[in-house]
């Protein structure tokens, strides 16, 4: 049986008017739940000692070690940059200090692929009019308690660029994302400008062709989404999450998908897989 889009006229509307939209309850209790638990999981059998990897959003050059890149094929765990003390030591337990896990748990996590890979997150992308989308990168973000760090503003197409660019993001709410603890704020229609900079990888490691315009923060409106919500995210949209300052954690799950079929992946981009992702369907 064919993939079925599932947004609604308004739905595309909205998106692409505003470079986002926000699909309320779009995964069950349950589902949400069952994410949850399998991170748990995964975050028990992890062995701290054997990787201290930070993700920075504003220090990207530190990112840029091999534990970074061999996690475009792997499941892998980043650390919050005030996770450590002065001696390197985590100040708390490892399940409180995790900034994200990723970038293939669509690839080699049952439960996460069942969600990823469904009938109903297709019907979305062929709503959108992807021909032959693949996943190229999954990430769960924790944004945890006190020390979750910003997401500096961004656009997802400078980090997974194809010609023509063709990233759409995917961002389900494990929890209540609110102005509280982090939510997505985002520029509406900044996605009609086009593309800024791009994220190049080379001899050199990780780094920006130019650097970031200033924007007015005044301009940014937030998201907030209830848990279970699937926020969609143009390629162009500048967004960004500022730090989580508060008590609750943000737990979400992030999908990021490009088109195959006439869009030509760049070579230069960080992720560089040794096996071609599968499609999600070819229409």
């Amino acid at each position: 049986m064919g993939i079925v889009g599932n947004l609604s006229s308004d739905h595309l509307q909205f998106f692409n008017s505003q470079g986002y939209l926000v699909i309320e309850s779009f995964s069950s209790t349950e589902d949400v739940e069952a994410l949850r638990k399998r991170m748990d999981q995964l975050l028990d059998g992890f062995d701290c000692s054997s990787s201290a990897s930070i993700f920075s959003t504003t220090n990207q050059q530190k990112t840029s070690d091999d534990y970074f890149y061999e996690s475009a094929e792997k499941i892998s765990f980043f650390f919050e940059e005030k996770a450590f003390d002065d001696d390197g030591k985590l100040k708390q337990p490892k399940q409180l200090s995790i900034n994200k896990v990723g970038h293939a748990l669509h690839d080699h996590d049952p439960v996460f692929q069942k969600v990823s890979c469904s009938e109903k997150m297709s019907g979305i992308l062929h709503s959108l009019g992807y021909k032959r989308p693949v996943i190229i990168q999954s990430m769960y973000i924790f944004k945890q308690p006190g020390i979750g760090g910003e997401v500096v503003p961004h656009q997802d197409n400078s980090f997974l660029y194809t010609d023509p660019p063709s990233c759409t993001g995917l961002w389900l709410a494990l929890e209540d994302a609110t102005t509280v603890n982090g939510c997505i704020w985002a520029i509406p229609g900044s996605h009609k400008d086009g593309l800024v900079r791009r994220f190049i990888r080379d001899d050199n490691g990780v780094h920006f062709d130019k650097p970031s315009p200033s924007y007015d923060q005044k301009d940014f409106v937030p998201v907030e989404v209830k848990a279970g919500s699937l926020v969609l995210i143009h390629g162009d949209l500048i967004h960004q999450s500022f730090e989580n300052q508060s008590s609750k954690s943000r737990h979400a799950y992030s999908l990021h998908v490009v088109d195959t079929l006439g869009c030509t992946w760049a070579a230069d981009n960080w992720i560089r897989r040794n096996v071609d992702p599968e499609p999600l369907y070819v229409s």
